[in-house]
């Protein structure tokens, strides 16, 4: 059964999102870039991180005060090739892209340019940052640490986060190589999507304290936060699919998003200080960006890039299989179909945005013609 959606168009979600931003204190430029990462997750077709998102994980925070909606960007240490940043609790989204822009930057002059930052909150996408060197005709790389929710293997304590270590790669074809994903076999905003659609969950994305798997979407998502239930890493439950690689990835990104910039790790991103109360989640990053040019031209890579994909994409299928996708693929034919459609707005979504609408007296915003029926 197809769930009953509202498709809105993206530049009204994208303004309606920046005067929210707005709303809540984030200064004009500010909000202009935080509503600009998630309504690119959107285009993409990552439901997970765009709109949905927008409340609970922004909104929110920021009116109970565990977010600056004014950043702080402070560079700690620096050299020719590197930088370490502390974000000061600020938005995610510009030190995201204000610490990819610098590794970007010496990127140019240096060949490779790398930053890690400590003291941020959710960057959205990690996505947006691997394109942004792309469109620079660089590779791009960024990885993220959160609150904890995945268990390492043969445990079932949630002990790290979704910790996602993406790549972005600039090829010939109309849309790059883009590896944007967790190193768990799923991801809290995809159960955050199956709530609101009031799915249930597929069998081993999720654990309980016995590691036998749980389905049940709502409790789920409060066990998360208790800890009596974890994520299982990229490659599922033991070592018979390989679970110990997702959790191995993993840890790579919880060091490289803490050690280098001395941050919080682990059990220290749970929002919750000693006595219950939410406190700041503190999280790490890191961005890396290589200058092809140091390398070979820049059209040279990104041809052999494309021909490797479209190798793949022309290989042998399985019977009753339509096509192989490469990474970044899905992604662009999601644009290509929404793009003048918009972003599906379910009815628990559309109750979150007239809320935020009520209380900010964004009123200029009529949803009700786009198809809106939810009631608050």
């Amino acid at each position: 059964m197809t769930e009953k959606v509202a498709w809105v168009p993206f530049d009204v979600l994208e303004n309606y999102m920046f005067d929210v931003f707005k709303g809540i204190g984030v200064p004009e430029d500010d909000a202009r870039t935080c509503a600009d990462v998630l309504i690119t997750s959107d285009k993409r077709g990552i439901d997970s991180h765009g709109i949905g998102r927008c409340k609970t994980i922004y909104y929110d925070r920021i009116n109970i005060g565990i977010q600056h909606p004014c950043t702080n960007f402070e560079i700690i240490r620096q050299t020719p090739t590197t930088a370490v940043v502390d974000g000061h609790d600020g938005m995610g989204h510009v030190i995201g892209k204000k610490s990819m822009q610098m590794a970007i930057d010496k990127a140019k002059k240096y060949g490779m340019g790398m930053v890690a930052v400590r003291n941020s909150t959710h960057y959205g996408i990690a996505g947006y940052y691997a394109l942004m060197a792309c469109e620079n005709d660089m590779i791009g790389m960024t990885g993220s640490n959160a609150r904890p929710s995945v268990a390492p293997t043969f445990g079932v304590e949630n002990m790290m986060g979704t910790n996602p270590m993406t790549f972005g790669i600039p090829t010939d074809e109309d849309f790059p190589f883009v590896l944007d994903c967790a190193t768990s076999l799923t991801q809290r905003g995809k159960i955050e999507v199956c709530d609101r659609a009031e799915k249930e969950l597929p069998e081993g994305w999720v654990i309980d304290q016995h590691g036998n798997t749980r389905t049940d979407t709502k409790k789920v998502l409060e066990d998360l936060v208790n800890g009596t239930c974890a994520l299982t890493p990229l490659g599922g439950i033991g070592e018979e699919g390989a679970g110990y690689k997702g959790y191995g990835y993993c840890t790579v990104v919880e060091i490289l998003c803490a050690a280098l910039q001395q941050g919080a790790y682990m059990k220290m991103l749970t929002g919750l200080g000693k006595g219950g109360e939410k406190i700041p989640y503190k999280l790490g990053h890191f961005f890396m960006a290589i200058d092809i040019n140091a390398f070979i031209e820049p059209e040279k890579f990104k041809q052999m890039a494309g021909e490797i994909l479209r190798e793949l994409r022309h290989s042998r299928k399985m019977p009753k299989t339509d096509r192989i996708y490469t990474a970044g693929e899905k992604e662009h034919l999601a644009w290509l179909n929404r793009q003048y459609k918009g972003a599906p707005i379910n009815e628990n979504l559309q109750k979150e945005i007239l809320t935020m609408s009520k209380e900010l007296g964004l009123n200029q915003y009529d949803f009700s013609q786009y198809g809106f029926w939810a009631k608050i």
